[in-house]
């Protein structure tokens, strides 16, 4: 009996956290969804409502957001791919080579520390840095922003999974007649796939759903991301509630497409050196 109460409450528990987690988004999306008589009805209307597609035409046809998504999209892949390709090959460099005096492992941590500074210091000096070279309202100023705010977090992750990978694998590929570089391409790097997937989706996520930077270094419909765009429909005359969520809901799904495209690799890579036999 204590066995099964206490697997009933657990059942309950994850049940609570469930129904935690899914209620926002099952409120989003059916604000989506929603007239707006519905989406003022008192009592709420949870479940028994009329449907309509309306605030998506509106968000995406009659708006900019189509402009917006676009915008996002192409600026979180490209710094994703950027911050990847230079932070695997800057945290290979810091897992292989050793420095004097341990400078390897302090130059990690030393830039580990950068992500602990509060965006918001380096708002203002960015901005200018930006206006100074003329790529204030670009695509190019917000890449380069968030892949050097991702470049930290990209080398602090691939630098514990290298480790996990044995040097004698890399020192039989040399003594085979590869080069350095052709057995980290070949050798480590399908060996980290895992690893790879998971810091790859925590630096889309993050490019994705960036505020703060975007708001400070983009003005115009051109260069603004979707969560800026989004932000932008609350006025001091109205909320549009429906084009808000409707932007909303269609903002998850890319998210949500890649993380379940790339889940076994994303479980692999978040326990890979968990366990050491």
């Amino acid at each position: 009996m204590r066995l099964i109460k206490a697997q009933l409450w657990k059942q309950a528990f994850v049940a609570l956290a469930c129904l935690a987690a899914l209620a926002p988004v099952y409120w989003l999306v059916t604000i989506s969804l929603k007239s707006e008589v519905d989406q003022f009805a008192v009592p709420p209307r949870w479940f028994v409502f009329k449907p309509t597609l309306a605030h998506y035409a509106d968000a995406f046809l009659a708006r900019s957001f189509g402009q917006y998504l676009i915008t996002s999209a192409t600026v979180a892949v490209l710094s994703t791919a950027c911050a990847l390709l230079l932070g695997t090959l800057a945290a290979y460099a810091l897992a292989r080579f050793r420095l004097p005096r341990k400078l390897d492992a302090r130059l990690a941590l030393w830039i580990l520390s950068t992500r602990m500074f509060p965006p918001i210091v380096t708002a203002v000096p960015l901005f200018l840095l930006m206006r100074d070279v003329r790529l204030l309202n670009t695509k190019l100023s917000l890449i380069i922003v968030y892949t050097a705010f991702n470049l930290p977090f990209v080398v602090w992750m691939m630098r514990g999974f290298f480790l996990e990978v044995p040097r004698e694998l890399e020192e039989a590929a040399r003594v085979d007649g590869d080069s350095r570089l052709g057995a980290l391409r070949r050798v480590v790097l399908p060996l980290v796939a895992p690893g790879l997937a998971a810091t790859a989706v925590f630096c889309l996520i993050i490019s994705w759903n960036e505020f703060l930077f975007a708001l400070v270094l983009t003005q115009t419909d051109a260069a603004m991301t979707l969560p800026v765009g989004i932000a932008g429909r609350v006025t001091q005359y109205e909320i549009k509630w429906g084009v808000m969520s409707a932007a909303g809901v269609v903002a998850m799904l890319p998210i949500l497409i890649f993380a379940l495209a790339v889940q076994r690799y994303l479980v692999r890579g978040l326990s890979l050196g968990a366990v050491k036999g």
